[in-house]
C-alpha cells in the first residue's frame, strides 16, 4: 500500500485520440480489440496516475518532447525524446513530468474497443 500512496491522481495530463485500427477483421482472435495511438500532453508538475497495470492491454511509449518520470517496482526512471518503455502484463506504474516544460508522448496499445 506503501506505493499507492506514493501514485497520486491524474493533473495537468491531456490526451487526444489521433487514431485506432479495429484489430478483429486483421488478425484472427482479436475480435472486440483495436490498435489504439494517442497523443499525451503533460504539463510541467503533472502526474499521470494512480498506480496502474497493462494487463490485457500492452503499449510501447515514444517521448516527442520533455522528460518523463516512469515509477514502477520502486524505480523511478526518467526517459527523454525518443523510444521511451514498454507497457506489458507486467507493468505496474504511475507517470510524472518534474521537468519545467511540457513532456509529449506518443502513446500506442491494443485496447478492448468501446461499445
Amino acid at each position: 500500500m506503501e506505493i499507492e500512496r506514493q501514485s497520486p491522481e491524474t493533473q495537468g495530463v491531456s490526451v487526444k485520440l489521433l487514431s485506432t485500427v479495429d484489430l478483429g477483421p486483421e488478425i484472427e482472435g482479436m475480435e472486440g480489440r483495436e490498435l489504439r495511438m494517442r497523443l499525451v500532453i503533460m504539463e510541467p508538475g503533472a502526474v499521470f496516475g494512480p498506480l496502474h497495470d497493462h494487463k490485457d492491454r500492452p503499449g510501447i511509449v515514444y517521448i516527442l518532447q520533455g522528460t518523463i518520470t516512469d515509477h514502477r517496482n520502486g524505480i523511478a526512471t526518467e526517459y527523454g525524446p525518443g523510444v521511451g518503455w514498454p507497457e506489458d502484463h507486467k507493468t505496474l506504474h504511475w507517470l510524472e513530468n518534474k521537468g519545467s516544460v511540457q513532456a509529449i508522448e506518443i502513446s500506442v496499445d491494443i485496447v478492448h474497443k468501446k461499445p
